[in-house]
């Protein structure tokens, strides 16, 4: 058996704080900090401290593990990377403002890499010729940058961060399909030993491309992904990936014809609502906001420096989700609001009165225009009549007006109904990415010319899956999941050690008999925390609170009566033991 560490409180690298970090936003941020785990050094960019740096290793490992499992291999990468094969797949263009892009003394372009599909691609094709060489998985363990807009939360959203990401390569799609459970299912098990609670929900590929996509979501209040779960099936997507249960057509034969009236000073949804019941009641019932179609514009450029006006049309009770938009857009594609400025410039929009009428890229305005699910052939809408205090009623989709497409990007309630159609409603709750699974089929091996000969001596492209975990953000995001109002409390597959050992009191006895504790401990290749300082007994148990190692030995005064208390840092729950058998006691528990 391996000897396992001592880590002495009196000489290990830390320092515990009192008080929070001014910048700390959730409790995980503020934890590790206060416990010593990791240090600010810029926004975004934190040093592993010794603690910090024994947990990140140990989910590494348990990542390792796993991926070694099912047979992938490990290789690295460098961080810096150059930019011809980001301008092949056009990722040097599409990732706008959000990679690190640097010059060499010759003036070269290159970037940190923010990814590494398109090494990983090239290797292969550099080294494989053959559909004998596959299947291949391959996977490495490496820092990735990105310059976040806005980072935040500690390391949940930092500009450096540590991601494992694998690949695979398979001659046809039937491979990649095993591939991509193969690594799916690795990922459950690797989820299920850092022992938090995690959702698998339905996920947008987003720039990676491909087709079938999902995501590992820790359950967390301050987690930044929103998903859904159906009430009553299996139904489960992160929120920029809901498919909208849109309504079937209608028949419109005996619709009424479009008509405009006047309705001054109803610039907002709610203003023309009421008017609306007050000038033109319903028989049937009171209007609603979702009887009418609001078009909301924003500005869009994309990554390659051109702009364009773009209009969604969608029912007057929903919002545009800025994520849901944002991901269906693509990466490097910013936008925003329409301004003063963009209105003046297009005259023949009405602000607060905008219809169809005046939107299309056909149409004067120049506008794209495309359309919420929801709004389908047949459906009769009150919209903007292009003129100031007008609107029309009675509007038929499919009859008085198209748009130039569709787009799913209103806001996902809950109660909407679940896509599968089965009668059941969607309930919404917060998370934090843990991993990403993609197929992502051929784009990378087209750009980049990755084939290899058949079986008949045909060139085929390889087919190609991404499976990515964070473990920097897993240090994180297993915390969030596991502390409580006294500090961290990590579980103990990745807890920094096994057994915390709290010496108190001034008798010399007390610390020879937690030395020794310490010693037969490690002989037995556990590692032990230490607290040996020459502190009160309130600050020594409220740091062992703070760091969170999953049991706490006290060895104080119970020593008189030969027995030493065992803490489950977890429940709380104490235990008197006999010195003589506690290092065996203490080994049952860690060794399960």
């Amino acid at each position: 058996m391996n000897r396992g560490k001592i880590l002495r409180l009196s000489s290990l690298f830390v320092r515990t704080l009192r008080e929070d970090p001014a910048d700390a936003e959730v409790p995980s941020h503020r934890l590790l900090v206060r416990a010593g785990y990791i240090r600010r050094n810029a926004p975004g960019i934190y040093t592993w401290l010794p603690l910090g740096l024994r947990v990140l290793r140990k989910i590494e490992n348990i990542v390792r593990d796993e991926m070694d499992a099912i047979g992938a291999q490990e290789l690295l990468f460098p961080a810096l990377l150059p930019r011809d094969p980001y301008e092949a797949t056009n990722r040097w263009t599409e990732y706008g403002d959000g990679i690190f892009r640097l010059q060499d003394r010759k003036g070269a372009d290159y970037l940190l890499g923010p990814t590494h599909e398109e090494m990983f691609t090239l290797v292969v094709k550099d080294l494989y010729s053959s559909y004998k060489d596959l299947p291949l998985w391959i996977y490495q363990i490496q820092n990735k940058y990105r310059d976040e807009a806005r980072p935040r939360a500690g390391i949940l959203r930092g500009r450096e961060f540590v991601m494992k990401d694998s690949y695979s390569f398979d001659i046809d799609d039937a491979g990649l399909d095993r591939s991509y459970q193969a690594h799916r299912d690795a990922y459950t098990r690797i989820f299920d030993r850092l022992g938090f609670d995690y959702v698998i929900v339905k996920a947008e590929a987003g720039a990676m491309g491909g087709s079938k996509s999902e995501e590992f979501l820790a359950k967390a209040d301050v987690g930044e992904d929103t998903y859904v779960r159906c009430n009553t099936c299996d139904y489960a997507a992160n929120v920029e990936a809901v498919d909208s249960l849109a309504p079937s057509p209608i028949a419109y034969d005996d619709a009424p014809a479009a008509h405009a009236e006047l309705t001054p000073d109803t610039p907002t949804i709610e203003t023309l609502v009421d008017h609306l019941n007050e000038r033109y009641p319903r028989d049937d019932r009171p209007w609603h906001a979702g009887d009418t179609l609001k078009n909301v514009v924003f500005s869009v450029r994309h990554p390659d420096g051109t702009t364009e006006a773009l209009a969604i049309g969608l029912p007057g009770d929903r919002e545009v989700d800025a994520k849901r938009l944002e991901s269906k857009l693509g990466e490097g594609v910013t936008f925003e609001p329409f301004g003063e400025d963009d209105f003046a410039a297009r005259p023949s929009l009405v602000k607060g009165y905008i219809g169809p009428g005046s939107l299309g890229e056909e149409k004067p305005a120049g506008v794209r225009l495309l359309l919420d699910p929801r709004v389908v052939e047949g459906t009769r809408w009150v919209t903007g009549a292009d003129v100031a205090g007008s609107h029309v009623l009675d509007l038929v989709a499919g009859r008085d007006f198209h748009g130039d497409g569709f787009i799913d990007v209103a806001d996902v309630r809950d109660g909407d109904p679940c896509p599968n159609g089965d009668g059941g409603m969607l309930e919404s709750a917060r998370g934090i990415e843990m991993g990403h699974v993609f197929q992502l089929g051929r784009k990378y091996a087209e750009a980049l010319g990755l084939q290899v000969l058949d079986e008949n001596g045909k060139l085929v492209t390889v087919t190609m899956g991404s499976y990515g975990i964070g473990p920097s953000r897993a240090v994180a995001a297993i915390a969030e999941n596991t502390l409580d109002e006294l500090g961290l409390c990590w579980p103990r597959e990745v807890a920094p050690a096994d057994i915390h050992i709290v010496a108190t009191g001034k008798d010399e006895a007390v610390f020879a008999a937690a030395e020794q504790l310490s010693q037969e401990l490690s002989a037995r290749g556990l590692t032990v925390m230490y607290d040996d300082r020459k502190a009160s007994p309130g600050v020594k148990f409220k740091d062992a609170e703070l760091i969170g190692v999953p049991t706490i030995v006290t060895v104080g005064r119970g020593l008189a009566d030969g027995v030493v208390e065992v803490k489950d840092r977890a429940s709380g729950e104490r235990t008197d033991v006999p010195v003589g058998e506690a290092a065996e006691h203490l080994v049952g528990l860690v060794t399960g």
